[in-house]
């Protein structure tokens, strides 16, 4: 245990080992940065990898009477920050769990939670936890979708969990002591991590432009207590728009049967907008096939849309794959949406031309193994078309746009 500041203290696990990470090794090993605040209700921020579960109760019961222990806040709900929670939960029989509504699903699936009590919080929330206020923010898809933050408002301080991390594993604890460089691995970090989901770093950064922050305490790597505000600079820049976004432009056609389609379009529209791309948009019932594939030629990327018509694709969005065959199409980025009421055969469809032509088909595969984002997005395959499935297509739309930008 390390103390940081009044009543808080460092209560992770050193792995200085080579560690296998997300098909990576991590050759300077990785710190996980569990938290205790000592206050009138004990709360734990955090814990560390399943790995080391046993290992950090047995620290933790030698500086805390577990079962004094009120809530266990979690942001983010993978192995290595959430995994030592069973275990923990299991010996502080009176905590409660402090998360986002989508995390406590996971976790009481993940772990056999279920009758534990949980406190669903949302963004702005705030829990006294005797002498120090607690503030959540919703943070989704950084970098999965359940995270959140928390601020201690009294300690000026930010517990973002992965955000504003480095692996590197370090006795130092903060950055002011750090025994050699660590700004390069920062940086590497937040492009290997954080740099797939910019859309949702800038929205993180407009949270936490007015909270008054003198140090920032993330889940992996060093405490940023000297000159934090010049990390926030760093994801700041990093995250802002790459290259000349004004020149990525996109094209997205399609075809509908009843309208449902049309919207789909009009939100990826949107989306596309969000993260700083120029969308085109034909609707192939009242466009010129030479225009719409000119278009397509000089576009960064296309989106090919269809309603589900007897299990396949609308007849006039076949003639456009057919034409793209004779497109010199290598490598440019395309990915397929559509709606369906009873079935919704028609994007795979789309998808196995866009593929044959040599196009990079963008779908959960690549999204996976590419961007690490697990979040399914496309193909875009919509039941007809309600308030939240357009909403999807909006999220769907902002991460094609920031495949465009970095591709």
């Amino acid at each position: 245990m390390k103390k940081i500041t009044d009543n808080v203290f460092w209560v992770g696990k050193n792995d200085d080992r080579k560690v296998p990470f997300h098909r990576l090794i991590l050759e300077r090993g990785t710190t996980y940065n569990s938290y205790l605040l000592t206050t009138g209700k004990p709360t734990v921020i955090d814990t560390v990898d399943i790995a080391f579960a046993k290992e950090y109760v047995d620290n933790l019961k030698e500086v805390i009477d577990l079962n004094t222990i009120e809530y266990i806040v979690i942001n983010h709900v993978e192995p290595d920050h959430a995994g030592a929670l069973p275990a923990l939960a299991a010996r502080a029989k009176n905590a409660k769990i402090v998360t986002t509504k989508l995390s406590s699903e996971l976790l009481k699936d993940m772990f056999k939670l279920h009758n534990r009590e949980f406190i669903i919080v949302h963004d702005g929330d705030r829990l006294d936890i005797g002498g120090k206020i607690l503030q959540f923010f919703e943070t989704p898809y950084l970098h999965t979708e359940e995270t959140m933050i928390t601020y201690s408002i009294d300690d000026k301080t930010l517990f973002p969990c992965d955000i504003f991390s480095t692996h590197i594993a370090n006795n130092e604890l903060f950055n002011d002591l750090a025994a050699g460089e660590y700004i390069e691995d920062f940086k590497v970090y937040y492009k290997l991590i954080m740099g797939p989901h910019r859309p949702y770093v800038r929205e993180m950064l407009r949270k936490i432009n007015k909270l008054e922050i003198d140090m920032i305490a993330p889940s992996h790597g060093y405490i940023l207590r000297e000159n934090a505000h010049d990390f926030i600079r760093m994801y700041d820049e990093m995250s802002s728009l790459v290259d000349d976004a004004s020149s990525k432009k996109v094209t997205i056609v399609f075809s509908t049967m009843t309208g449902n389609t049309t919207k789909i379009a009009g939100k990826l529209a949107e989306g596309l907008k969000e993260s700083g791309i120029e969308p085109y948009v034909f609707n192939l019932k009242n466009s010129n096939l030479d225009e719409v594939l000119d278009r397509i030629q000089i576009s960064d990327g296309v989106l090919i849309g269809s309603s589900t018509k007897y299990g396949d694709m609308v007849r006039n969005v076949e003639e456009l794959l057919q034409a793209l065959k004779n497109m010199e199409a290598k490598g440019k980025l395309s990915a397929a949406f559509g709606s369906f009421g009873w079935s919704g055969e028609g994007i795979t469809h789309i998808e196995n031309y866009l593929n044959d032509s040599g196009f990079t088909v963008i779908n959960q595969k690549y999204l996976i193994l590419n961007r690490g984002i697990d979040t399914p997005a496309f193909p875009l395959r919509i039941k007809f078309a309600d308030e939240e499935s357009l909403h999807t297509a909006y999220e769907a739309g902002k991460i094609f746009g920031e495949q465009v930008l970095t591709h």
